[in-house]
């Protein structure tokens, strides 16, 4: 039997495992949500799928997305980043990811705390199609808002609304989908 997607899901083969696999599934981990922000951040502008291709170089890239390795980074490796074909090479992102390391590291509550803290706790109405799954919330403005006052870069709220879909902060899979939780109103 056919599994029924969000319509997104279906449109190539690593949509399909993204979204039966990850996408809307809770995320903790400091270096784990560090790298969920910033593969949010280079997807801004261009297709997630191109960000979901180049994933494995950007893990290599950003040593695996440890918060402290990044923060670590120096001019050089910046240089090293925007010769790497292998990932998106825009240098504003670049430098964005380095100064978010150095960020995040300044969190005292930790990455996972600050952005779980964020995330509703009231349920919310499920999606019946793309069209109504909103862009951003409340609560994603919130939350950039507190990113950038903390020294954040490249976090407004679609990207950060992004964030809180693609790890589980909110539900956005439509009603007819397979991965609904019920942990929304139908």
């Amino acid at each position: 039997m056919e599994r029924i997607r969000c319509a997104w899901g279906d449109s190539a083969p690593e949509y399909v495992v993204y979204h039966d696999e990850e996408w809307g599934t809770e995320l903790h981990g400091d270096d784990a949500l560090f790298e969920r922000l910033c593969l949010e951040a280079f997807q801004s502008g261009l297709s997630w799928l191109t960000i979901l291709r180049k994933r494995p170089a950007f893990r290599a890239a950003f040593a695996g997305f440890s918060i402290d390795a990044v923060a670590a980074f120096t001019a050089e490796d910046e240089a090293r980043l925007l010769a790497d074909a292998g990932i998106v090479r825009n240098r504003a992102k670049i430098a964005a990811a380095v100064r978010n390391a150095r960020a995040a590291q300044q969190v005292p509550e930790g990455l996972d705390a600050l952005l779980w803290s964020f995330a509703p706790s009231a349920p919310r109405p499920r999606p019946a199609t793309l069209a109504d799954v909103p862009a951003t919330s409340p609560e994603s403005t919130a939350m950039a808002r507190e990113l950038k006052r903390r020294g954040f870069a490249f976090v407004g709220p679609t990207t950060a609304y992004a964030l809180m879909q693609a790890t589980g902060m909110v539900d956005d899979h439509v009603a007819t989908c397979f991965r609904v939780t019920g942990g929304a109103t139908p």
